[in-house]
Protein backbone atom coordinates (compact mmCIF):
# COMPACT_ATOMS: atom_id res chain seq x y z
CA UNK A 1 0.00 0.00 0.00
CA UNK A 2 0.84 3.95 -0.63
CA UNK A 3 1.24 5.85 2.37
CA UNK A 4 -2.79 7.16 2.24
CA UNK A 5 -4.15 3.98 3.24
CA UNK A 6 -3.69 0.70 5.81
CA UNK A 7 -5.88 -2.43 5.05
CA UNK A 8 -5.73 -5.23 7.15
CA UNK A 9 -8.26 -8.51 7.27
CA UNK A 10 -8.99 -10.66 9.83
CA UNK A 11 -12.25 -12.88 10.75
CA UNK A 12 -14.05 -11.62 8.21
CA UNK A 13 -13.77 -7.79 8.16
CA UNK A 14 -11.51 -5.34 6.51
CA UNK A 15 -10.43 -2.51 8.06
CA UNK A 16 -9.12 0.80 6.07
CA UNK A 17 -7.22 3.38 7.37
CA UNK A 18 -7.30 6.68 5.96
CA UNK A 19 -3.27 7.82 6.62
CA UNK A 20 -1.94 11.07 4.31
CA UNK A 21 -1.05 13.68 6.70
CA UNK A 22 -1.83 16.10 7.66
CA UNK A 23 -5.79 16.36 7.12
CA UNK A 24 -6.31 13.64 4.62
CA UNK A 25 -6.89 15.72 1.42
CA UNK A 26 -8.30 13.75 -0.82
CA UNK A 27 -5.46 14.28 -3.31
CA UNK A 28 -5.92 12.43 -7.28
CA UNK A 29 -3.68 9.52 -6.37
CA UNK A 30 -4.82 9.32 -2.50
CA UNK A 31 -8.43 8.82 -4.09
CA UNK A 32 -7.07 6.23 -6.89
CA UNK A 33 -5.37 4.75 -4.19
CA UNK A 34 -8.89 4.37 -1.93
CA UNK A 35 -11.00 3.75 -5.02
CA UNK A 36 -8.76 0.54 -5.66
CA UNK A 37 -9.10 -0.82 -2.42
CA UNK A 38 -12.36 -0.51 -2.62
CA UNK A 39 -12.82 -2.23 -5.72
CA UNK A 40 -10.64 -5.20 -4.42
CA UNK A 41 -12.68 -5.66 -1.59
CA UNK A 42 -16.02 -5.74 -3.23
CA UNK A 43 -14.69 -8.99 -4.51
CA UNK A 44 -13.13 -10.62 -1.61
CA UNK A 45 -15.12 -13.66 -0.27
CA UNK A 46 -12.94 -13.39 3.06
CA UNK A 47 -14.92 -10.49 3.68
CA UNK A 48 -18.13 -9.86 4.85
CA UNK A 49 -17.31 -5.99 7.15
CA UNK A 50 -15.22 -3.07 5.68
CA UNK A 51 -14.74 -0.54 8.05
CA UNK A 52 -13.35 2.64 7.34
CA UNK A 53 -12.07 5.66 9.45
CA UNK A 54 -8.77 7.36 10.10
CA UNK A 55 -5.36 7.36 12.15
CA UNK A 56 -6.01 11.19 12.37
CA UNK A 57 -8.23 12.03 15.39
CA UNK A 58 -8.83 15.63 13.64
CA UNK A 59 -9.26 14.93 10.25
CA UNK A 60 -11.41 11.76 8.48
CA UNK A 61 -10.90 13.34 5.28
CA UNK A 62 -10.66 17.07 4.79
CA UNK A 63 -12.12 17.25 1.08
CA UNK A 64 -11.00 16.67 -2.24
CA UNK A 65 -7.97 18.58 -3.23
CA UNK A 66 -9.29 21.94 -4.46
CA UNK A 67 -6.02 22.44 -6.32
CA UNK A 68 -7.09 19.22 -8.66
CA UNK A 69 -10.05 20.47 -9.03
CA UNK A 70 -8.90 23.22 -10.69
CA UNK A 71 -7.39 21.26 -13.10
CA UNK A 72 -10.42 19.76 -14.21
CA UNK A 73 -12.19 20.56 -17.87
CA UNK A 74 -14.57 23.29 -17.79
CA UNK A 75 -16.67 22.66 -20.77
CA UNK A 76 -17.20 18.61 -22.19
CA UNK A 77 -19.98 16.62 -23.33
CA UNK A 78 -22.54 15.46 -20.93
CA UNK A 79 -21.19 12.67 -19.86
CA UNK A 80 -23.23 8.79 -20.26
CA UNK A 81 -21.39 6.93 -17.98
CA UNK A 82 -20.64 7.45 -14.20
CA UNK A 83 -17.28 9.34 -13.28
CA UNK A 84 -14.44 7.14 -11.58
CA UNK A 85 -15.30 8.85 -7.89
CA UNK A 86 -19.49 7.76 -8.15
CA UNK A 87 -18.04 4.12 -9.74
CA UNK A 88 -16.02 4.05 -5.94
CA UNK A 89 -19.59 5.63 -4.23
CA UNK A 90 -21.37 3.40 -5.73
CA UNK A 91 -18.96 0.26 -5.43
CA UNK A 92 -19.55 0.83 -1.36
CA UNK A 93 -23.01 1.15 -1.54
CA UNK A 94 -23.91 -1.84 -3.48
CA UNK A 95 -20.38 -4.36 -2.71
CA UNK A 96 -22.45 -7.45 -0.94
CA UNK A 97 -20.49 -6.60 2.44
CA UNK A 98 -21.58 -4.40 5.34
CA UNK A 99 -19.77 -1.30 4.85
CA UNK A 100 -19.40 1.00 8.09
CA UNK A 101 -17.07 4.98 8.65
CA UNK A 102 -16.36 5.66 11.66
CA UNK A 103 -16.04 9.12 12.40
CA UNK A 104 -13.88 10.50 14.76
CA UNK A 105 -12.66 14.37 13.37
CA UNK A 106 -13.80 16.55 10.59
CA UNK A 107 -14.72 15.44 7.28
CA UNK A 108 -16.13 17.67 4.83
CA UNK A 109 -16.62 17.41 0.25
CA UNK A 110 -15.83 14.19 -1.16
CA UNK A 111 -14.66 12.62 2.16
CA UNK A 112 -18.41 13.24 3.36
CA UNK A 113 -19.57 11.65 0.46
CA UNK A 114 -17.75 8.61 0.75
CA UNK A 115 -18.72 7.97 4.13
CA UNK A 116 -22.46 9.27 2.97
CA UNK A 117 -21.57 6.01 0.57
CA UNK A 118 -21.39 3.17 3.41
CA UNK A 119 -24.40 1.63 4.96
CA UNK A 120 -23.61 3.02 8.04
CA UNK A 121 -21.53 5.79 9.07
CA UNK A 122 -21.08 6.45 13.54
CA UNK A 123 -19.52 9.75 14.91
CA UNK A 124 -17.59 10.83 18.24
CA UNK A 125 -19.40 13.51 20.00
CA UNK A 126 -17.56 16.40 21.39
CA UNK A 127 -15.91 16.27 24.49
CA UNK A 128 -13.92 18.62 26.36
CA UNK A 129 -10.77 18.02 25.19
CA UNK A 130 -11.80 17.27 21.39
CA UNK A 131 -14.21 18.97 19.48
CA UNK A 132 -15.71 15.32 17.70
CA UNK A 133 -16.73 15.12 14.68
CA UNK A 134 -17.33 17.77 12.51
CA UNK A 135 -19.15 17.68 8.96
CA UNK A 136 -19.77 19.99 6.02
CA UNK A 137 -20.34 20.25 2.06
CA UNK A 138 -18.41 23.62 0.99
CA UNK A 139 -18.50 22.93 -2.23
CA UNK A 140 -20.74 25.83 -3.01
CA UNK A 141 -19.30 28.35 -1.01
CA UNK A 142 -16.20 27.37 -3.99
CA UNK A 143 -18.70 28.49 -6.70
CA UNK A 144 -19.08 24.19 -7.53
CA UNK A 145 -21.79 21.52 -6.23
CA UNK A 146 -21.17 18.21 -3.83
CA UNK A 147 -20.71 16.14 -7.24
CA UNK A 148 -19.30 12.82 -6.00
CA UNK A 149 -22.69 11.72 -4.77
CA UNK A 150 -23.63 13.86 -1.76
CA UNK A 151 -26.59 15.98 -3.10
CA UNK A 152 -28.27 12.77 -3.63
CA UNK A 153 -26.94 10.66 -0.32
CA UNK A 154 -28.38 13.63 1.56
CA UNK A 155 -31.15 14.05 0.19
CA UNK A 156 -31.98 10.73 0.22
CA UNK A 157 -30.95 10.57 4.02
CA UNK A 158 -32.55 13.66 5.52
CA UNK A 159 -35.23 14.99 3.27
CA UNK A 160 -35.13 17.88 0.86
CA UNK A 161 -35.00 20.97 3.47
CA UNK A 162 -32.52 19.63 5.74
CA UNK A 163 -30.17 18.95 2.62
CA UNK A 164 -30.19 21.74 1.09
CA UNK A 165 -29.61 23.49 4.20
CA UNK A 166 -26.14 21.33 4.14
CA UNK A 167 -25.39 22.36 0.50
CA UNK A 168 -26.46 25.83 -0.17
CA UNK A 169 -25.32 27.10 3.95
CA UNK A 170 -21.41 25.36 3.47
CA UNK A 171 -21.82 25.39 7.27
CA UNK A 172 -19.88 23.15 9.94
CA UNK A 173 -22.29 20.40 11.52
CA UNK A 174 -21.39 18.71 14.71
CA UNK A 175 -21.69 14.86 16.07
CA UNK A 176 -25.17 15.95 17.68
CA UNK A 177 -26.69 17.69 14.51
CA UNK A 178 -25.04 15.57 12.01
CA UNK A 179 -27.32 12.66 14.27
CA UNK A 180 -30.25 14.78 14.64
CA UNK A 181 -30.21 15.41 10.68
CA UNK A 182 -29.65 11.78 9.94
CA UNK A 183 -26.66 12.41 8.27
CA UNK A 184 -24.69 9.66 10.71
CA UNK A 185 -26.75 6.15 12.40
CA UNK A 186 -25.50 7.38 15.74
CA UNK A 187 -22.83 9.66 17.58
CA UNK A 188 -21.82 8.19 20.63
CA UNK A 189 -19.09 9.53 23.29
CA UNK A 190 -15.11 8.93 22.58
CA UNK A 191 -14.70 6.08 25.16
CA UNK A 192 -17.73 4.68 23.67
CA UNK A 193 -17.52 4.86 20.21
CA UNK A 194 -15.06 2.16 19.27
CA UNK A 195 -16.56 -0.61 21.27
CA UNK A 196 -19.62 -0.03 19.86
CA UNK A 197 -18.54 -0.34 16.19
CA UNK A 198 -16.58 -3.02 17.19
CA UNK A 199 -19.18 -5.23 18.73
CA UNK A 200 -21.48 -4.58 15.68
CA UNK A 201 -18.92 -5.07 12.95
CA UNK A 202 -18.37 -8.63 14.64
CA UNK A 203 -21.86 -9.71 15.22
CA UNK A 204 -22.53 -8.94 11.84
CA UNK A 205 -19.18 -10.55 10.38
CA UNK A 206 -20.47 -13.86 12.54
CA UNK A 207 -23.28 -14.18 10.27
CA UNK A 208 -23.76 -16.31 6.55
CA UNK A 209 -22.31 -14.04 4.23
CA UNK A 210 -24.89 -15.42 1.76
CA UNK A 211 -27.58 -13.66 4.49
CA UNK A 212 -25.62 -10.18 4.37
CA UNK A 213 -25.47 -9.96 0.88
CA UNK A 214 -29.23 -10.88 0.25
CA UNK A 215 -29.84 -8.76 2.89
CA UNK A 216 -28.19 -5.21 1.85
CA UNK A 217 -29.41 -6.20 -2.06
CA UNK A 218 -32.93 -6.31 -0.73
CA UNK A 219 -33.03 -3.02 0.69
CA UNK A 220 -31.00 -1.46 -1.92
CA UNK A 221 -33.82 -2.23 -4.21
CA UNK A 222 -35.64 0.33 -2.40
CA UNK A 223 -33.22 2.89 -3.56
CA UNK A 224 -34.35 3.83 -6.65
CA UNK A 225 -32.87 5.25 -9.88
CA UNK A 226 -29.54 6.02 -8.26
CA UNK A 227 -27.00 5.20 -11.27
CA UNK A 228 -28.94 7.57 -13.15
CA UNK A 229 -29.48 10.49 -10.53
CA UNK A 230 -25.43 10.57 -9.89
CA UNK A 231 -24.77 11.00 -13.79
CA UNK A 232 -27.55 14.04 -13.92
CA UNK A 233 -25.38 14.93 -10.88
CA UNK A 234 -22.36 14.03 -12.25
CA UNK A 235 -22.95 16.50 -15.17
CA UNK A 236 -24.60 19.26 -12.77
CA UNK A 237 -20.92 19.47 -11.31
CA UNK A 238 -19.20 19.48 -14.27
CA UNK A 239 -21.18 22.56 -15.40
CA UNK A 240 -20.77 24.08 -12.93
CA UNK A 241 -16.79 24.14 -12.92
CA UNK A 242 -16.99 26.88 -15.96
CA UNK A 243 -19.79 28.98 -14.35
CA UNK A 244 -19.07 32.73 -13.87
CA UNK A 245 -16.92 33.06 -10.71
CA UNK A 246 -16.22 29.62 -9.96
CA UNK A 247 -12.15 30.04 -10.65
CA UNK A 248 -11.96 32.85 -8.80
CA UNK A 249 -13.76 31.36 -5.82
CA UNK A 250 -11.43 28.10 -5.63
CA UNK A 251 -8.53 29.83 -6.28
CA UNK A 252 -9.26 32.68 -3.51
CA UNK A 253 -10.47 29.64 -1.01
CA UNK A 254 -6.58 28.31 -1.60
CA UNK A 255 -5.02 31.89 -1.02
CA UNK A 256 -6.98 32.09 2.39
CA UNK A 257 -5.54 29.21 3.85
CA UNK A 258 -7.69 26.41 2.39
CA UNK A 259 -6.37 22.65 2.88
CA UNK A 260 -3.78 24.49 5.63
CA UNK A 261 -4.59 22.44 8.83
CA UNK A 262 -5.35 25.81 10.64
CA UNK A 263 -7.99 27.16 8.36
CA UNK A 264 -9.76 23.49 7.69
CA UNK A 265 -9.92 22.73 11.82
CA UNK A 266 -12.68 25.89 11.39
CA UNK A 267 -13.75 25.49 8.23
CA UNK A 268 -16.93 26.78 7.99
CA UNK A 269 -15.84 30.65 9.52
CA UNK A 270 -13.99 30.85 6.49
CA UNK A 271 -17.33 31.43 4.28
CA UNK A 272 -18.99 33.65 6.83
Amino acid sequence: MGTGLNVTKADGIARIVLNSPPINLFTFDFFLETAQVIADLAVDDDVRVVLLSSSNPDFFIAHFDVAAILTFPTSSPPATELNSYHVMCETLRTMPKATIAVIEGRIGGGGSELALSCDMRFAALPSADHPGAVFSQPEVALGIIPGGSGTQRLSRLMGRSRALEVVLGCDDFDAIEAERYGWVNRSLPTDGLWPFVERLAKRIASFPAHAIAAGKQSVILAEKEVPQDLLAEGNAFSATLGGPGAREAMEKFLRDGGQTRDVELNLGSLFD
